[in-house]
């Protein structure tokens, strides 16, 4: 018998996670925030009860400040985590705005150097126009994010599939 074809597991997940992409953006943002949430969680739980288990045998353990924040911080993302992504959304929203206004600044200081052509700010202005975008409406931009990741996942996992279907039956023959 064959072992398990890793390829053909690249290919599930990978069309199995497009699909929960595009047909539940918000969930699976959600989800991902709490699996991170949770991975905070782990190893401040870890340091919280190694100092409780410690604490009587050794009156010189430092108290894991580090594991409390990480908890709050894991509980924060746990509990609420649209708010987190809104957040994390718009902090990128204004990085797009002020990398499309230092693009436009510059390609304003090279106007007194060199002719600079229209052309030399239509991207810079869609950044821009994009990180007001994103700020003006986070949620949107985030699923419209997702379904591009998620229909990359399913592109994906369709040409592997046509790699597998196509070297298969050339290592068969």
């Amino acid at each position: 018998m064959k072992g398990i074809s890793f390829s053909l597991l690249r290919i599930i997940f990978a069309l199995i996670i497009g699909l929960v992409i595009i047909l539940w953006p918000d969930a699976a943002i959600n989800y991902l925030i709490i699996t991170i949430g949770v991975l905070f969680l782990i190893p401040s739980l870890i340091s919280i009860i190694n100092y409780l288990a410690n604490k009587s045998k050794s009156g010189n353990i430092p108290f894991p400040l580090e594991g409390i924040g990480s908890l709050m911080f894991g509980l924060f993302l746990i509990i609420i985590p649209g708010f987190f992504a809104d957040i994390l959304t718009i902090i990128l929203g204004f990085i797009l705005i002020l990398g499309g206004l230092q693009q436009i600044t510059s390609l304003v200081r090279a106007k007194k150097w060199r002719k600079v052509s229209f052309g030399f700010f239509v991207i810079p202005t869609l950044i821009l126009l994009a990180g007001i975008a994103v700020i003006a409406n986070p949620s949107g931009a985030r699923e419209t994010t997702l379904m591009v990741v998620g229909v990359t996942a399913i592109v994906y996992a369709i040409f592997e599939l046509i790699n597998w279907i196509k070297f298969k039956k050339t290592n068969s023959t």
